[in-house]
């Protein structure tokens, strides 16, 4: 598209980006200012750089936003960019429709507690303990208002009343299942890991679609994101534009709302700093407000310090660090490969250098608190329906791993063959429970009854009845827009899980 002396249309909301290229803050400031308009309104985009020239028309046609025309005035240019399609645009919108305030990318205060407070005393959970390992299909009109919310469309007050809405159903439908600890199904979460991007002082959620122009191969980049079973313009990343803070809480909410509707035991999960390291470090974005990853990862470990610090204060049962990407550093190849399993984008160095990052991280986090009530998730991947999409091999490369982190549970995928056998894992410490995948949360087939007592007999034999909790090998809805199975089937699958653990209960008189 060649320039034009002037813009036929008159923006809704204009910005001055100045000097900013696409891969320094530039792109951060257009969503900031695009995500609260409607479809099809305009935002004007005022630059000096001269790369912008390029890769704006690129990042619309990527987002499906609509470039309408863009002016060139010695090194002044202004962009005019339709959100959506301006096909979409209704006659009677007017500016007043629209956002009066412009985001801005001032660094806010970062808030650090004087004393982090003590656990509160919680009944310990049984042996044999049916629970999910953390999300659950949200209905159509949650997934609608975690749009509009990210958006800006929707008041926080609305979006609460509606999350609140589907944490009842969601937990009343694992009650009724019969499960011995419940989840909130992380009804208020886009992802069970990007979430903390919308709540992290200096950061931002960004969809996926956003970072191709500020990676080095935009079409294999774009080749990549096709592979993934995950709408990646409805998948948000979080972007780090200045130091983490914590100045409200990631999900404390969410366990003091569970709290309020039932007494069952309850389970919160986190990402895990190793996995939001991974996830947040992004060259192109992140150096600004950090010199390197260790860096960031400080931030990240002391702000889940601070959370897990208050999950144990209010109650939680059982605190959850999910760090699916342990898997990902041994199982997806060259250490040079970039990968997007669970959204781990930034790359990678040799497996034993990772491995040994990610156990200093998780047990940095969990130093001091106690470890019976602190577990750690991983899988090899939950984004598809599809097992052979997911990575493939057995334990052991992660035996060393495993063995040296500082929890008391560890809830192990172990149920699909790509898991591979459970008798590696009989060379764990004995100090650790072993939350064991009997069922494939995958699979649209409901296991039978005899096959899951056949699994939690044989995870008794290796690990002892005292260690053994039963559960999916993860969660039923890890990205919120693309659930592995309903919530009908997720709430079969738990049924015929508790079903087993009282076979298993009474026949080893626990």
């Amino acid at each position: 598209m060649e320039p034009v002396d002037r813009h036929q249309h008159v923006p809704d909301i204009s910005f001055d980006g100045g000097d900013l290229d696409c891969g320094n803050g530039l792109l951060l400031l257009i969503r900031k200012h695009i995500d609260p308009l409607a479809r099809g309104g305009l935002l004007e985009i005022r630059s000096s750089e001269t790369s912008v020239d390029e890769d704006l028309p690129a990042w619309c046609r990527m987002t499906k936003n609509e470039l309408m025309s863009w002016t060139k005035a010695g090194k002044q240019r202004s962009f005019l960019v339709c959100k959506g399609a301006f096909s979409e645009r209704q006659a009677a919108v007017t500016a007043a429709s629209f956002a009066t305030q412009s985001p801005s990318m001032t660094v806010v205060a970062i808030t650090i507690p004087a004393t982090l407070p003590a656990p509160v005393a919680v009944a310990p959970i049984r042996p044999l303990s049916v629970m999910g390992i953390g999300s659950w299909p949200r209905p159509r009109w949650m997934i609608q208002a975690l749009h509009e919310h990210t958006e800006g469309r929707l008041d926080e007050a609305s979006f609460q009343a509606a999350a609140d809405d589907a944490v009842r159903l969601t937990v009343d439908a694992q009650v009724r299942a019969g499960v011995d600890v419940v989840t909130d199904g992380e009804q208020r979460r886009d992802s069970y890991a990007s979430f903390v991007g919308g709540l992290m002082d200096n950061c931002q959620l960004i969809p996926l679609t956003d970072l191709l122009p500020l990676v080095d191969d935009p079409e294999e980049f774009e080749r990549e994101l096709r592979a993934l079973d995950v709408p990646a313009g409805d998948v948000r990343h979080p972007a780090v534009f200045g130091p983490l803070g914590r100045s409200k809480p990631l999900a404390v909410h969410e366990l003091e709302f569970v709290k309020s509707i039932t007494d069952k035991p309850v389970k919160i999960a986190l990402p895990g700093p190793y996995l939001l390291t991974r996830t947040m470090w992004m060259e192109c974005i992140s150096d600004r407000a950090y010199a390197n990853r260790e860096n960031l990862a400080v931030d990240i470990v002391r702000v889940l310090r601070e959370e897990l610090a208050f999950l144990l204060a209010g109650g939680a049962a059982i605190v959850q660090f999910d760090e699916p990407v342990l898997s990902e550093v041994v199982f997806s190849g060259p250490t040079t490969q970039r990968s997007f399993m669970c959204g781990a984008l930034s790359g990678k160095n040799d497996p034993i250098t990772e491995l040994g990052f990610a156990r200093e991280l998780i047990n940095a986090v969990t130093a001091g608190f106690p470890a019976e009530r602190i577990g750690v998730h991983m899988c090899r991947g939950n984004w598809s329906p599809d097992e052979s999409k997911a990575l493939c091999g057995n334990y052991n490369p992660l035996l060393e791993t495993l063995s040296q982190l500082d929890v008391g549970t560890l809830f192990l995928e172990l149920c699909t063959p790509r898991a591979g056998e459970i008798e590696i894992l009989q060379a764990l410490p004995e100090h650790f429970r072993i939350g064991v995948g009997v069922c494939n949360q995958k699979l649209n087939d409901v296991e039978m009854l005899d096959d899951v007592i056949r699994k939690g007999e044989q995870a008794i034999q290796i690990f002892g009845k005292e260690r053994v909790l039963l559960n999916p090998d993860c969660g039923f809805a890890t990205f919120a827009d693309n659930p592995v199975t309903s919530d009908r089937i997720a709430q079969a699958k738990l049924k015929v899980m508790a079903q087993a653990s009282a076979v298993l209960r009474d026949r080893h008189r626990i």
